[in-house]
């Protein structure tokens, strides 16, 4: 369908990708205003009282950071990620998967790190004191835009490591992504490319030979 020297129904699908792009955009600025606001509560948390461990996720924002406890009853199983020591150092963190009780929701405890990727910690449970924080996150970048994403579950940074291993470096503002900004001047830009090619595509539909004058 043309309407004039314009295909209406394209020229139509365009335009609303284009405002889809740009109110993508907006949000991602919004987004990064709120973002802020959460990251001033959560810098100023480690110096709060101690609270109990949260055993379900997701973890609100005003108890990440805060100093917390547990009592890891077995250890079931250790998973390792990149991670970095409290001395600066990188390497690979150790993460336990505790049980808590017979019926219990279980833990995650990051008890250290190290530069080998397999070593087997001699630390088999008992309670743990460090910072509240979340487990690594691999959700998709899909997943978490479409919503429907599982909440990351609690975790313990510990404040003191075992034998072989060096404590985790304690949680900061800095471990907290903050890329809204980035993400809004991707789809201001996503909506720039797409008018420029549509506009190029329509000059050259007008200019060819069975184009439109």
């Amino acid at each position: 369908m043309k309407f004039g020297r314009f295909p209406l129904f394209a020229t139509l699908v365009v335009v609303v990708a284009i405002l889809v792009m740009i109110g993508l955009g907006v949000w991602q600025l919004q987004r990064r205003g709120e973002k802020e606001a959460t990251l001033a509560l959560v810098a100023a948390n480690p110096a709060k009282p101690a609270i109990s461990f949260p055993w379900t996720p997701p973890v609100p924002d005003e108890l990440l950071f805060r100093r917390s406890s547990l009592h890891c009853l077995d250890v079931v199983a250790w998973q390792t990620e990149a991670g970095r020591a409290a001395d600066g150092s990188v390497g690979y963190r150790y993460i336990a998967h505790c049980s808590t009780g017979a019926e219990g929701p279980g833990a995650l405890v990051a008890m250290g790190v190290a530069k080998q990727p397999d070593l087997k910690p001699s630390w088999d449970g008992g309670n743990v004191g460090g910072w509240i924080s979340e487990e690594p996150d691999h959700r998709t970048l899909l997943s978490r835009f479409v919503g429907n994403a599982p909440p990351l579950r609690p975790m313990l940074i510990a404040e003191r490591a075992p034998n072989g291993l060096k404590p985790v470096a304690p949680p900061a503002v800095d471990d907290v992504p903050n890329n809204h900004l980035a993400y809004a001047v991707q789809w201001f830009l996503f909506a720039a490319v797409a008018a420029l090619i549509y506009a190029l595509a329509l000059r050259r539909r007008t200019l060819s030979p069975g184009g439109s004058s």
